[in-house]
């Protein structure tokens, strides 16, 4: 039986300065902001208007407040992204007077540097411009929402991970990081990628989105999209070269778990009109938001490591 004592309330008034486990990780990402504001000369946010990147901007804009956030925005724009999240992302920076670099995968493609791939799929592109953007403009610390729950290559991730002059990542030169200790120490060409929701969950996420009460683009939420059946994904039709003549599309009730490109994002059947139902959507399930609905992760087993090793996120 459950006595008095036993209850959230008679413990918070035991211990008055026990953490939520929101307010820890919550604190945890303020620190990791702040460190890198003390350590880099030239920091930036990788910012899509995904959820984890929007997360991560409200952190930041937290860690600093009422200062502006000392860091600018970087987005690698494939040219195939979904119009809502754009609109959301121009919005979030006039909003809060940031100031945004974009890295636009289809400059690459005019200028002879990047090759369009035959399966249309851009994401695997974005590689080339995201390290020309960090070298053109000396980033030296580069912000990312990767979690390590999201997908396997990420959990081998330290929060502060080191990258060579090629932006490539190597499993065998991570630092250890006792005690919350981070060391952002790099050579002349090297950056450190910066992962300040590490320890988060899509679940954590959504729980801190619903506490913060954080706007969201619509396609977040269950919404009427005509979609068409490829490789177990429902897809959304558009100029990047979906359907094909033997795909038919439908009108389905869908939302997306994760944002990238329209060309490898896949949606899923869905009634969550709100946070609640999100939330308890999510906790439910038994895929990764990346495994369920990322065509590009689904190329190999080692997909996503193998696009680290060469410099992605």
């Amino acid at each position: 039986m459950t006595t008095v004592t036993d209850t959230p309330v008679a413990a918070a008034l035991e211990n008055p300065y026990a953490l939520s486990h929101l307010d820890a990780l919550e604190a945890e990402s303020v620190h990791i902001f702040r460190e890198v504001a003390g350590e880099f000369e030239r920091p930036v946010i990788l910012f899509s208007g995904g959820k984890d990147s929007i997360v991560m901007l409200h952190l930041a804009l937290k860690a600093f407040h009422p200062a502006p956030v000392p860091f600018s925005l970087l987005h690698v724009d494939t040219g195939h992204n979904f119009p809502e999240v754009i609109e959301y992302r121009d919005r979030a920076v006039a909003e809060h007077s940031l100031r945004l670099h974009v890295a636009h995968v289809q400059d690459f493609i005019d200028d002879g540097r990047l090759r369009e791939r035959p399966d249309g799929l851009r994401n695997p592109l974005q590689t080339v411009p995201l390290l020309d953007g960090i070298e053109r403009n000396r980033f030296d610390a580069v912000f990312g929402g990767g979690r390590r729950d999201e997908e396997k290559a990420r959990a081998k991730e330290r929060v502060f991970s080191l990258r060579d002059e090629f932006g490539a990542w190597d499993p065998r030169r991570q630092r250890p990081e006792l005690w919350s200790l981070y060391n952002g120490k790099h050579a002349v060409g090297e950056h450190v990628r910066v992962f300040p929701l590490s320890n988060w969950t899509e679940l954590d996420v959504w729980q801190y989105i619903e506490r913060e009460k954080i706007e969201l683009p619509g396609i977040y939420y269950a919404h009427e999209r005509e979609v068409f059946a490829r490789n177990g994904m429902w897809l959304t039709a558009g100029e990047w070269g979906g359907p094909k003549e033997t795909e038919s599309t439908q009108r389905r009730l869908v939302r997306y778990r994760t944002v990238g490109d329209m060309s490898c994002t896949g949606a899923v059947d869905s009634d969550a009109t709100t946070i609640a139902d999100v939330i308890a959507e999510i906790a439910a399930s038994r895929l990764t938001e990346r495994g369920a609905t990322r065509a590009d992760d689904k190329m190999s087993e080692a997909a996503m490591e193998d696009r680290k090793r060469e410099g992605y996120f």
